[in-house]
Formats: C-alpha cells, structure tokens, sequence
C-alpha cells in the first residue's frame, strides 16, 4: 500500500490537470476530527501555482470549524481565497467557506487596524515618559513633605525602622563594597601599570589611582552596587506589603505610608551610601597599592607619601558629595516602583527589575551631570 503524502490523505487530494491544480475533498470535515484535518493540511504548500480549484464532490459533512481550518490553512499555503474556484460544493457548504473567509480577512483588517502608525508610537512613548517623569516628581513632593513633617513632629518619624534599614543597607553591604572596589583597584593598577611602567613613571600609578578612584569610579560603582542591592530590596519589600495588603492596612490604621516606609528607607540611604563611598575608595586605594608595590616596585610607604602629596581633599570632597544625590534618585526609584506594583507576584518583579535599571541609569545619568556641572566651575 502506497504511503499517504500530505498531498493525499483521507479527507484531500491535490493534483495537477491541465486547467490547473485541483484540491479534492472527501469526508468528513467537523470539529469531532478537526486535529487529524489539521495535520493532514500541515505540509500543503499551493505557493506559486496560480489558481486553485476546489472540488467538493467527495465531501461527506462540513461545520463552520472544518471551513474555518481549509480556508486559514489554504491562506497558508499561499493561496488567498479570492483566487479559488469552487465546483461540486452544497450550498450550505459553499456558504461556511465563504463565511469564513471574511471573518478571517475582517479579524486581519483588526489587527492591520490596531497597529498604530510609527508616529503615533512615538507619540505614545513620549506620553509614557511624560507621565512617569511627573509621577516621579510627585513622588518626590510627597517625600519631602513627610520629611518635612517629621521635623515639625518628630514623633511622627519611626527610628526603629530607620535603624534597621541602617543595618541592612549599610553594615551588611560593607564587605561586598569592600571586595568589589579593592578588586577594581587590583584591576586597574594592572592595565595602567603596564602602560607608565614602559616609561619608567611607576609612581605615578598614584595620581592616576587616587584621582579616578576618590572623583568617579568609587562612587559610581558603589552607587550601581547599592542599586542593585538595596534598592531591588526596596521595591521587593514593599511590592509585598502592596500584594499582602499591608500597606492598605497601615493606611486603615491612619498612618502615612511615608513616614512609616518611604521616609526611613530614604533617609537611611542617603546618610549610608557616602560612608560606602569612603570605605569603597579606601578598599580601591589598597587594591591599587598591593598591586603597585608587587608590579611596579613602588613600596607602600612610597605610595602612601606620593598618596598625601597628590590626593586633595576638594577630590575627596566631590566623589562623597555625590553620594547623597545618588542614594535619593535610587530609594525614590526603588520605594515608587514598589508602591505602585499590581496585586499579584509577578508584577512585584517586573517592578524590581525596573527599579535595577532605572536606578543605575539614574546614576549614570547625575554622575554625567555632575561631570558636566564641575568642569563649567573649574572644579
């Protein structure tokens, strides 16, 4: 017995006359056997054959499932209903295929219809931005009338919860900062050290180190750290209390959802991350040194003098006052998108992983700003 192609089977056969193709129909073509109808179609392929004539004369019954599943898998294949030609068909059946046919050409228009034009799209993207931007302000408003609030009533503001998120965003993340920057500094003491060694200026590894890791690299780096960190923490831990209803019932209670979690959370931030910074760039300054006195023969007592001749503390200065501004743009991301996530779980992560990149480009974002700002000074 001859094994059936998918140009033969059971319910069809196409062949080649001179008058063209011909697709014959045969069986039943209803819903009870529409996932065998379905495969037997899968490898028709009528794509540059011209027209096509359907020929009903062997088909037993036809519903509106088996109609609607020949004519999407004719389109398919390459051929359009407005190009075949029925013979041998009922009337009812004729009237189900052609039925079908417009509700797939109309469901087409739709989808044509809702793809909006690219400027529209444009158009839509900068509403979106528009709207976040001021939600964003508004956030902003709102945290500094709580703060302001709890300095006119102190009693409004929680310690215990400022005290803790202290712990969490600051004592814990110590080591991590301190690894990550004294790795840096071996890294960069490494490339640049390759380069000055050629010209016998070794020692000036300490200019180069001291001002890239005190200015830009240790608040920078810390900052994405933290942003990472703590701020994916933030919107977590209040996308949860969101999900639980928790914070709902703080509101019930009549407290303020800022003072209880947004403003502990922010200040903590913000009086943590130049303590970080400092740690960082010291850990940056001892991995550069390490790396300088086994690569370049520069002893540590030479480093630390050439260190107090070169690094000023205006330099100082500059890389910790950039912390503070740092660390507000990433807890009033992180406590916003956690605010305002749905009621369910994954909504809750979605808005974490906003939170990680809308906080490191916030960083980079002020840090350029702040590059900007200080070379028109002439700091």
């Amino acid at each position: 017995m001859r094994a059936q192609t998918p140009s033969s089977t059971p319910w069809h056969r196409l062949e080649a006359g001179e008058g063209g193709w011909t697709l014959h129909l045969a069986g039943s073509w209803r819903l009870d056997r529409l996932d065998a109808l379905a495969d037997s179609l899968r490898g028709l392929d009528l794509a540059g054959r011209g027209g096509l004539s359907l020929d009903g004369g062997g088909l037993e019954a036809m519903d509106s499932a088996g109609a609607m599943l020949l004519v999407r898998r004719l389109a398919q294949a390459g051929m359009p209903w407005a190009d075949v030609r029925c013979a041998n068909l009922a009337a009812q059946q004729l009237s189900l295929l052609n039925l079908a046919a417009a509700r797939l050409q109309e469901a087409a228009a739709e989808a044509a219809g809702r793809r909006p034009a690219p400027l529209a799209r444009l158009g839509w993207r900068a509403d979106q931005l528009l709207r976040g931007g001021l939600g964003r302000l508004g956030f902003l408003g709102h945290a500094l009338a709580a703060f302001a609030e709890a300095l006119l009533n102190p009693a409004r503001f929680r310690p215990r919860e400022f005290f803790v998120q202290l712990e969490h965003v600051g004592l814990r993340a110590i080591p991590l900062v301190l690894m990550m920057n004294a790795l840096i500094g071996v890294v960069m003491a490494y490339l640049t050290g390759i380069q000055i060694e050629r010209y016998g200026a070794s020692i000036f590894i300490v200019d180069g180190a001291s001002l890239v890791l005190s200015r830009e690299l240790a608040p920078v780096l810390v900052a994405v750290l933290v942003a990472g960190r703590s701020g994916a923490a933030y919107t977590a831990q209040l996308g949860a209390m969101k999900v639980t209803e928790e914070i709902d019932a703080i509101v019930s209670m009549g407290l303020s959802a800022f003072q209880v979690l947004v403003l502990p959370r922010l200040l903590a931030l913000v009086l943590v991350l130049p303590l970080l910074v400092f740690i960082g760039g010291i850990a940056g300054l001892a991995g550069t040194m390490v790396v300088a006195d086994i690569q370049l023969d520069v002893s540590y007592r030479a480093f630390i003098d050439r260190l107090q001749a070169v690094l000023e503390l205006k330099t100082v200065l500059i890389g910790l006052g950039k912390a503070p501004f740092f660390a507000a743009a990433i807890a009033l991301i992180a406590c916003h998108n956690g605010l305002k996530v749905g009621r369910d779980a994954r909504s809750v992560g979605l808005a974490t992983t906003a939170t990680v990149v809308q906080g490191i480009v916030a960083v980079i974002v002020l840090d350029a700003a702040f590059a900007i700002l200080l070379s028109e000074l002439g700091l």
